[in-house]
């Protein structure tokens, strides 16, 4: 929660910029839609090496899967030696995946008087729709070889040298448009389907659940992963039949679904929720189930540090916050701080000086640290009726009603708006900030398994999963690729989901029916999307 100075949210701002190193943000007017700026990666469609299978899973749904692509011989295992997070920093202990080009040189030199040959590569951003084309940083690698084995053992080498690396598959690199994918898409006709797609978590929102067990759970014929989680949790703004139930990432992707399906549409989302006393004092409720002061993806509504803007896979942290808990979370966390217990009509039955009271049947609790704790100990009171309100906002700043059959899932980013590739690349937070660029090339420029779900210009719904990390069967797409797929499906509205291993498509019929990429197979998720008869 916000409790700052303008002077310190200057400094702030300004410690922020001056970390940032990456190519020069160009971003579209609040609300506008614009596609990449460089179309020239999404002119080279993925290429069928096979037919597409379809089955029909029921009236309505079916199942398509689509071989792309084929082992290439120009592919290869190379190693991929690390570089120090500054630009003198020792060899020994690097971590970071690419860097400047000086640091790159310095390494690769490095390497030569050790005996090794090593290539300095450049690694290129390409463009999205707020943030244009440009160079990521620069990587070093050395040697080519068929097998991963013969990678491994190079790669001993070069650590028994005093360097860090790991070993890579070019096809993974995330720029081959002929690389092999292994592609499965759902599509539901709603003029033949009578039932509806909705979400599904377990028992209680805190905990995670094989897809095929919430797919069993919901009685239904399909489903796919949903959200990311984090403590076991959906992260991202989540809402079910017109309740919200997870907290906003503000301005992050989201896909808003009606009438069970029958509308979609992709946009990025802010919401707001506030708390308002008897006496007139209003105060922001930071988030809704989740650990007070744990804001994973930041870009919450103030006072986050180090950023509040959208940082995926990152965990901020604020020290004052209000977080509301339904009961569908399950056991509220207990700690210090403070806490109200609200029925179903938010009159509060209690106010404690610590947290972890239950939640009641058709209740809440609104636990309270830091200074926000001061302030619920001094306004809110047994007795009193509080008013809680949100507000959620699309990017032309509309207000996205929650009605009885909205269902929202913020995840992001977008893929595709408006029949346009169309990625917020920036504004979703999956550009890093900071001079370290290693989880922008792995997650967003490197292939990866990624989900997906959008609607074609039919007003079919498509949920889609595409394997990676599978040398030789499917590599997986960068985020860039991904948006290229979906596009080239059909999609005029598409999202990325949560993808890794956590991409799951499974049937009532068949169980699970793509590849994960863990090895232990199936991964237990925080929520999914499930086709319900």
């Amino acid at each position: 929660m916000r409790r700052t100075t303008l002077a310190a949210a200057l400094s702030a701002a300004v410690a922020l910029t001056a970390a940032v190193a990456m190519p020069t943000a160009e971003a579209a007017p609040h609300g506008a839609l614009r596609p990449a700026l460089d179309a020239k990666p999404f002119q080279s469609p993925l290429t069928s090496t096979a037919p597409p299978v379809t089955r029909t899973l029921s009236p309505g749904v079916t199942l398509t899967t689509y071989t792309f692509g084929k082992k290439n011989a120009d592919d290869f295992w190379t190693v991929h030696v690390y570089l120090p997070a500054e630009s003198g920093g020792p060899v020994n202990r690097a971590t970071t995946e690419l860097g400047p080009k000086d640091t790159a040189d310095r390494v690769a030199q490095a390497l030569r008087e050790k005996g090794f040959e090593p290539r300095v590569e450049e690694v290129r951003s390409p463009a999205y729709a707020d943030l244009e084309a440009g160079t990521l940083g620069w990587t070093v690698r050395l040697g080519g070889f068929a097998e991963r084995p013969d990678a491994t053992a190079e790669l001993a080498k070069v650590k028994a040298a005093g360097f860090t690396g790991d070993t890579r598959y070019t096809a993974q690199d995330g720029t081959d448009f002929r690389a092999p994918e292994k592609v499965n898409v759902i599509r539901v006709d709603f003029r033949r389907f009578q039932g509806k797609v909705d979400t599904e978590f377990g028992p209680t929102l805190h905990g995670t659940e094989p897809a095929t067990d919430l797919i069993a759970r919901a009685g239904a014929i399909a489903g796919i992963n949903g959200q990311w989680f984090y403590n076991d949790a959906p992260g991202g703004f989540y809402v079910k039949d017109g309740k919200v139930l997870a907290s906003a990432t503000q301005g992050r992707g989201a896909i808003i679904i009606t009438k069970g399906g029958r509308n979609v549409r992709v946009d990025a989302l802010k919401a707001h929720i506030s708390l308002q006393t008897p006496g007139g004092a209003i105060e922001e409720i930071d988030g809704v189930n989740r650990f007070p002061g744990d804001v994973w993806n930041c870009g919450g509504v103030g006072g986050d540090t180090p950023t509040e803007k959208p940082q995926h896979d990152f965990e901020c942290t604020d020290p004052s916050e209000l977080v509301r808990f339904t009961p569908e979370w399950g056991t509220p966390p207990k700690g210090a701080g403070a806490e109200a217990v609200l029925d179903a009509d938010d009159q509060v039955v209690a106010v404690n000086s610590s947290r972890g009271a239950a939640v009641p049947a058709g209740g809440s609790t609104i636990q309270a640290i830091g200074d926000s704790a001061d302030w619920l100990l001094g306004h809110v009171h047994v007795g009193d009726e509080l008013g809680i309100s949100t507000r959620v906002s699309d990017s032309y700043g509309r207000p996205v009603p929650l009605t009885r059959d909205t269902t929202i899932m913020q995840v992001g980013p977008t893929l595709v708006r408006h029949g346009k590739v169309s990625v917020n690349a920036l504004a979703d937070g999956i550009i890093r900030f900071g001079a370290d660029q290693s989880f922008t090339y792995d997650w967003t420029n490197r292939a990866n398994p990624r989900s997906m779900m959008g609607v074609d210009k039919q007003g079919r719904l498509m949920l889609a999963v595409v394997d990676g990390r599978q040398a030789g069967y499917s590599e997986g797409l960068s985020i860039a690729w991904t948006a290229a797929l979906m596009k080239q499906l059909g999609a005029e509205e598409a999202l990325n989901l949560d993808g890794g291993g956590s991409s799951v498509m499974a049937t009532a019929a068949d169980g699970v029916i793509n590849r994960p990429s863990d090895s232990s197979g199936e991964r237990s998720l925080g929520d999914a999307w499930v086709i319900k008869p």
